[in-house]
């Protein structure tokens, strides 16, 4: 960030109004990218998920033997996990995040697409843990430079890796499935770059399928 940063300032002959510029643009693309965890909203939520859930599904099953693994694999020493998952409708999140919290392994980071448009939700869903590309970025094709917002969102994820928060990548865009959809491609191209530079030694990738009989 900071040698994005300087080249700006280099370019612009300025100082002090520059770095200011630059640091509040800085603060404004992470306000883009997540906000605080709301204890209360999280609460709240995982009180009334369960209730939604007996009312729309029959049944929730999850198979017990990989979720022991994944337990075991969570207690390694200094290793994040990522969970790569198949994405089938917009509760998905929801119901990874709250399966994931009640079984001790902490509110996961979710990525979120680019489809969720009203700034309310988008709020919302960010106190509940979803993290988003920056707007701008978002906007710009695969291979350009990201400038600014693509070296803020590498910082993020190497702190969200070193902090070992479990991080939740979904890689198809509903109704689109098995296709890597390109917000997932930026998102795991910053994983890729945190081991490459060193942030953490490694990572635990857990592959997560996710199926309906009805999809919601």
């Amino acid at each position: 960030v900071q040698d994005v940063a300087s080249g700006r300032d280099h370019r612009s002959g300025q100082d002090k109004v520059s770095q200011r510029c630059w640091k509040e643009e800085i603060c404004w693309i992470l306000g883009e990218i997540q906000a605080p965890l709301s204890p209360l909203l999280l609460r709240l939520c995982h009180w009334m998920l369960p209730k939604l859930l007996t009312r729309v599904f029959l049944s929730v099953q999850l198979h017990r033997g990989q979720l022991e693994m994944v337990l075991r694999a969570a207690r390694t020493p200094n290793v994040p996990l990522v969970f790569l998952c198949s994405h089938q409708s917009q509760v998905d999140g929801l119901l990874l995040s709250f399966i994931l919290l009640s079984q001790g392994i902490g509110v996961p980071r979710v990525t979120v697409g680019a489809g969720i448009s009203p700034r309310l939700r988008r709020s919302l869903l960010q106190c509940l843990g979803g993290i988003f590309l920056p707007l701008g970025m978002a906007q710009t094709r695969s291979g350009q430079d990201e400038g600014l917002p693509g070296a803020v969102l590498d910082t993020y994820v190497q702190e969200v890796l070193r902090s070992r928060q479990p991080l939740v990548i979904f890689l198809e865009e509903p109704p689109v499935s098995l296709r890597l959809a390109d917000p997932a491609r930026r998102w795991l191209l910053r994983v890729l770059r945190a081991l490459r530079d060193g942030a953490v030694p490694d990572v635990l990738v857990v592959p997560v399928g996710i199926a309906y009989d009805v999809a919601p």
